[in-house]
């Protein structure tokens, strides 16, 4: 589930564009209003969030997309867009001048609460609004279940909260601290949920997603090793139909 390479962005990308909540575009487009705006997007990727987002947007925009990635960068694929190689935890208030919104998806929980407070603090200062996607929320609901589901579901959890390099990541406890950061600075929150709909209908990515599910539960719990393949051949089986809960946030400073 750490895989950022261009073969699983692409994989994903319909299904995070189906997942993504709509309903915050609604309090988003009337505070930008109809001026022309400048969107940063935070580990941009190829550029996923600014293929979804512009054709929803009413106004002319033009998109920066940092990412620390080189080769993601080299590939995006967002007409007129400025790539930007950098890491996000060194942005400063001065570099988001004339900004019009900040960006991210799928990000928030790789971040530490460190980083997540300073970000907000930063897009606080500057008076940009942030709109950030598809962040885990820790629950994953599987037809037909299965005993080792619970198990599965707890490791995985506990991998996303891991420490790296001295790094706490936030995991599933990412927008709710984010949240309760930008609230305290006096900006104004919605939450909306934006899960993914996995089955059938999307066989090669619900394979990987449940490949690279399992494989991160067993790094987190080396007693799920043993009994992952029989785990894994169970649900290979027959037909899978998960639903992975993520949740998305809107801040607007006041």
């Amino acid at each position: 589930m750490s895989d950022f390479s261009r073969e699983w962005l692409a994989l994903r990308e319909p299904a995070d564009a189906d997942a993504r909540a709509d309903d915050l575009l609604i309090p988003l487009r009337a505070h930008l209003g109809a001026r022309d705006l400048v969107i940063r997007d935070l580990g941009s990727g190829t550029g996923s969030m600014a293929r979804w987002l512009s054709p929803r947007l009413l106004t002319p925009h033009r998109w920066v997309l940092t990412d620390r990635d080189p080769d993601l960068l080299a590939h995006a694929a967002v007409p007129g867009a400025v790539t930007e190689l950098r890491d996000l935890t060194s942005l400063t208030p001065e570099d988001l001048a004339g900004t019009s919104l900040v960006t991210g998806s799928a990000l928030l929980d790789l971040l530490t609460e460190v980083e997540v407070t300073r970000l907000a603090e930063i897009c606080v200062k500057a008076r940009c609004p942030v709109l950030f996607v598809l962040s885990v929320s820790g629950k994953v609901d599987l037809d037909p279940p299965d005993p080792l589901d619970e198990r599965v579901t707890s490791a995985f959890n506990a991998h996303q909260r891991r420490t790296v390099a001295g790094r706490a990541l936030l995991g599933p406890d990412a927008v709710t601290v984010m949240a309760r950061v930008f609230e305290d600075l006096g900006a104004t929150v919605h939450r909306c949920s934006s899960p993914w709909h996995l089955g059938p209908n999307r066989p090669e990515l619900t394979t990987a997603w449940l490949q690279g599910w399992l494989g991160a539960a067993c790094e987190q719990d080396e007693g799920l090793v043993e009994v992952a393949g029989a785990y894994l051949r169970r649900r290979l089986a027959r037909p899978l139909h998960a639903t992975v809960h993520h949740e998305d946030l809107l801040a607007i400073p006041g």
